[in-house]
């Protein structure tokens, strides 16, 4: 008897749902706040106030609607992910909370954080992202604050400005230093408004100062909460990043006491993975620290790979082609359970994971080829790392980094000229091999990669002078 299965069809409008929903909550909680700020009931509404609602409604509906838009044209990996967009809807949220609070209370509007949201997504997500944000969130405040274009162009300017002096934040203390230079530019962007407008200049002066104080109170919003929505949304900034390059991180101390070979190597991979992706714009920072972690299984068995053999005689030699392919495997599998266990990031989980890709351990493979009668009993996916294949450009750098950095300790005679060869040679071969299909690396990047290679080794491997030894007879 025939079998029949029945599979729901995969529709767009589930995919899309998510998104819809938070577009469509955005609206309804700015509406609300139109209609309780009104301050009264629908059975009290006027003509007027009927009017202003809907006018309102269909305005922020627009809005809404266009910085979705954009930000699925401009930032569509950003858009992509359900997680980015559930961020930009929870600081949406704070923002509405504290513009309720400000009008509750009452505090002056140019407390609002959409700065220090600015900052925040900035750092979390891209400046550009940020900016699309920004301006949205500066057009729908100022329109359910009574239309103030002086709020919408002072949040708007403060959060400009705080995305630019934030975009390669590193220390904690650009934080404050931007949150004070925003405090100025809103200081002197609501006086010249004020001026402007023919208030009072005592007014204007008090408005002024609060402006100033939200620019202030930007620096603490966004030290305050940058933590909480890094662990809460998995998303490492270079703040953490340098934090977990500190050399004394036990994984890393482990590393220097167990493996010390690993740990050189890991060392002048980062060299070589950072200059390389400072040449292709990619994240130099990330990359770098992804180094000094991608072998850290190695700590489990450090005896079996070659940069920490002490001995003269390999361990590989007493064991079966099969059995060093599945150790040398291993270490992923190690590294990654070590991450875990230390909590490490997700973004340098990823290069513990990706750094072979699906890589072939070609060495051992050979060996087994020749110890078998019939190479149809032998697998090449025994003898493959597996995977996934980079998904990054910097996991990809990575990948490439390793595999050159290791080959060119073979190197007898390390000239300029075989360095540049012998790194041509593996990127071509990794590229060959498929290992690059899944990264965003373009040829013209991978030729960038291989000259830079070339030249942070051909600067490790130069040649010294042979100075003459002094004699100690005296003549």
């Amino acid at each position: 008897m025939a079998k029949f299965s029945f599979t729901a069809p995969k529709s767009k409008i589930f995919k899309h749902l998510p998104k819809a929903l938070m577009a469509t909550g955005m609206w309804f909680i700015l509406f609300s706040l139109i209609f309780i700020n009104m301050k009264v009931s629908f059975s009290k509404l006027t003509e007027s106030n009927f009017l202003h609602l809907w006018g309102s409604g269909f305005l922020l509906a627009l809005l809404i609607i266009a910085g979705w838009v954009c930000l699925s044209f401009f930032e569509r990996r950003v858009f992509l992910k359900n997680k980015n967009l559930l961020l930009i809807w929870v600081t949406f949220c704070l923002t509405a909370v504290a513009f309720e609070a400000c009008i509750a209370v009452p505090l002056n509007l140019y407390l609002l954080p959409i700065p220090g949201i600015a900052i925040l997504l900035a750092l979390l997500l891209s400046p550009r992202a940020s900016f699309m944000v920004t301006l949205t969130f500066s057009l729908l405040f100022g329109l359910i604050a009574q239309g103030r274009p002086d709020l919408f162009l002072t949040m708007f300017l403060g959060g400009s400005l705080g995305i630019i002096l934030n975009t390669n934040t590193r220390k904690r203390n650009q934080l404050l230093n931007a949150g004070i230079l925003i405090g100025i530019l809103n200081f002197f962007v609501i006086t010249l408004l004020g001026l402007y407008e023919g208030q009072y200049l005592q007014a204007v002066l008090k408005d002024a100062l609060w402006g100033f104080g939200g620019g202030i109170f930007t620096s603490f919003f966004v030290m305050g909460l940058l933590h909480i929505f890094e662990i809460g949304f998995n998303i490492t900034t270079n703040i953490t990043l340098l934090e977990l390059s500190d050399l004394n991180n036990p994984l890393l101390k482990d590393l220097i006491l167990k493996a010390p070979g690993t740990y050189h190597h890991s060392l002048v991979v980062g060299n070589l993975a950072e200059a390389a992706c400072d040449s292709i714009s990619a994240n130099s920072l990330l990359a770098r620290v992804g180094a000094y972690y991608h072998d850290i299984g190695k700590i489990e068995k450090p005896e079996y790979f070659s940069e920490n053999e002490l001995e003269s005689k390999s361990r590989h030699t007493q064991l079966a082609p099969t059995m060093s392919a599945l150790v040398i495997i291993k270490h992923v599998k190690d590294g990654l359970e070590l991450a875990k266990k230390h909590k490490l990031p997700a973004s340098l989980i990823n290069f513990i994971q990706q750094h072979h890709g699906t890589g072939l351990i070609y060495f051992f493979y050979q060996r087994a080829l020749e110890k078998v009668k019939d190479e149809s009993h032998l697998k090449e996916e025994d003898f493959r790392y597996p995977g996934p294949k980079p998904q990054t450009k910097e996991t990809a750098v990575i990948l490439l980094a390793d595999a050159v950095e290791a080959s060119s300790r073979s190197l007898s005679d390390p000239t300029p000229a075989k360095i540049e060869a012998l790194t041509q040679k593996i990127i071509n071969n990794k590229f060959i091999d498929g290992q690059l299909d899944e990264c965003e690396l373009s040829l013209k990047d991978l030729n960038k990669i291989a000259t830079s290679f070339a030249r942070i080794l051909t600067g490790m491997f130069h040649s010294r002078i042979s100075y003459p030894e002094v004699s100690n007879s005296s003549t």
